[in-house]
């Protein structure tokens, strides 16, 4: 059976000039759909978002189908002086650079084992998975089961390995543990898939290289220095940009394990823009958060790429 092939899909051009404009019509009709649909669903509501932001719209607005009113900067003012917005961009960043920074560290570590082809590796590499693919909702009730108090494993643990001294430790319920309890689970939930991306990286790293560096008398730490992690460069950055971006846009981990609590600890910008649009009703205040949210994950994610690209150079 024979396949269509961009020559066949030139025919529909022959009258629009030089072989250039062709390509260029042919290119544009094949990109026109994703085009509409990324504005539809993706440009549009970004922007709606943000001049809602400047708006007093709340839920009367809504069910009355009136516009809301334009206040300028008055959703910001007033999250800033209430300190909602500091604290949740300060708690975001910790969220963020922790699970990050681990998620990293123990994935390569992970990987450079799985790369040795130890004995069940295959296995290993379809079990690991199962967290990455478990719904992110059902994650944070797992992780609930395991931190309850007084019959949690967690509580268990540090009650065997405390002679039986702490015997009400809750890790959700405390303001130093609580985000400790969230990165945990996000650790769980996120490392097999870097872990996977890291070893397909340090799989194309050519052989004959590193058994020439090894002849040559480098040593292994030598080797992954200044072979594996250059080479692996491009996968890297792709798998920490994924991992940052998925970490600050994390809510269901949040939403069943804390709920923002306790007493506001774990309060990230995710949760507070649910909590001002849909628990104090006032969408504008939300837009607010979620348009601050967007632009400090741009440029996070703009300054980590700009600083790999000079390393890199």
């Amino acid at each position: 059976m024979r396949t269509p092939s961009a020559g066949t899909g030139r025919l529909f051009f022959r009258g629009a000039g030089s072989r250039k404009r062709q390509d260029m019509l042919f290119c544009v009709c094949l990109l026109f759909p994703a085009i509409v649909l990324c504005t539809a669903f993706i440009l549009i509501p970004i922007v709606d978002s943000v001049v809602m932001s400047f708006t007093s719209y709340k839920i009367a607005n809504l069910t009355k189908n009136r516009p809301g009113e334009w206040n300028d900067f008055a959703n910001y003012t007033r999250l800033w002086k209430a300190g909602k917005l500091q604290s949740a961009i300060g708690i975001t960043s910790r969220f963020v650079f922790w699970t990050v920074s681990l998620t990293f560290v123990i994935s390569m570590a992970l990987a450079l084992i799985l790369n040795t082809e130890p004995r069940g590796a295959r296995f290993l590499r379809s079990v690991m998975m199962i967290p990455w693919v478990i719904p992110t909702v059902i994650t944070g009730l797992l992780w609930a089961w395991i931190y309850a108090n007084p019959y949690g494993l967690v509580q268990y643990l540090v009650h065997l390995f405390s002679g039986g001294r702490i015997t009400d430790f809750g890790m959700l319920n405390g303001k130093g543990t609580a985000l400790w309890g969230v990165i945990i689970a996000g650790l769980w939930k996120q490392v097999p898939l870097m872990t996977l991306l890291l070893l397909a990286g340090m799989q194309n790293v050519p052989d004959d290289i590193l058994e020439a560096a090894k002849i040559d008398g480098a040593g292994y730490l030598t080797r992954l220095i200044h072979i594996l992690i250059p080479y692996m460069r491009s996968m890297i950055a792709v798998s920490v940009s994924m991992c940052i971006i998925e970490n600050f846009k994390q809510y269901p981990l949040f939403a069943t394990l804390t709920n923002g609590g306790p007493i506001g600890a774990t309060t990230t910008l995710a949760v507070l823009s649910y909590d001002e649009a849909f628990v104090n009703n006032n969408y504008g205040s939300g837009a607010a958060v979620t348009t601050v949210w967007l632009l400090v994950m741009i440029v996070v994610v703009f300054l980590f790429n700009m600083i790999f690209r000079r390393e890199k150079q």
